[in-house]
């Protein structure tokens, strides 16, 4: 679909293919009155949609939930985490699907206890979302002022729309891409799905 189009085109592609999501449009408005710091619509809900418009399925099909991502490392207490997920209950309220809040600031104080790695504290919803277990997911949409659409995707769109999936091996371990990779190939058989490096690699996304 865009695999020969340049990087201005995938992303008016890549607006085009979401729009046909009526849940994830409402999610990114009812996220943007919420007013996070720093937040991102991200994770499956996005490259997902790319692969329902891509394969002819239904744009929302298959999708288990919304991620959404905020920074703020003002407080780090589950606390004030906590307060701001018990918000997004009532915000969200009503739509068909789960959608999941987490500030990007507090994964350092879980991570290693959730995945056995040990994970640095990031410094922004961006640095979160460059971590991602494959680089098809490294991908991020919010609403600024105005119902301008910024989109993040540090390595670009190409196996999004490509329906390759690539590992990045910079902090989640091999069996959660493996894990991943075998469920979505279940849903989306017309994935290519690239093995996981001999060797683990450090390389951040592009600059």
């Amino acid at each position: 679909m865009a695999g020969h189009l340049s990087p201005d085109d995938r992303t008016a592609a890549l607006k085009s293919a979401l729009s046909r999501n009526d849940v994830l449009l409402e999610v990114l408005d009812r996220a943007a009155a919420m007013g996070l710091p720093g937040w991102y619509l991200t994770g499956g809900c996005l490259f997902q949609t790319v692969w329902n418009v891509v394969t002819g399925r239904p744009p929302a099909s298959g999708i288990k939930d919304y991620d959404v991502f905020y920074f703020d490392d003002g407080d780090l207490s589950w606390a004030a985490e906590d307060a701001v997920i018990r918000a997004g209950r009532e915000v969200f309220g009503g739509l068909p699907a789960e959608v999941e809040i987490r500030n990007e600031a507090r994964v350092h104080l879980w991570y290693e206890r959730k995945f056995g790695v040990e994970c640095a504290p990031h410094v922004s919803a961006e640095s979160a979302i460059d971590c991602f277990v494959a680089t098809t997911c490294c991908l991020g949409v919010r609403l600024e002022p105005g119902g301008r659409w910024r989109i993040y995707a540090p390595y670009g769109l190409s196996d999004v729309f490509g329906l390759v999936v690539r590992p990045n091996p910079v902090l989640a371990p091999r069996e959660v891409y493996e894990a991943k990779v075998a469920r979505w190939r279940r849903r989306w058989p017309e994935l290519t799905v690239l093995d996981w490096p001999s060797a683990p690699s450090r390389k951040g996304p592009p600059g």
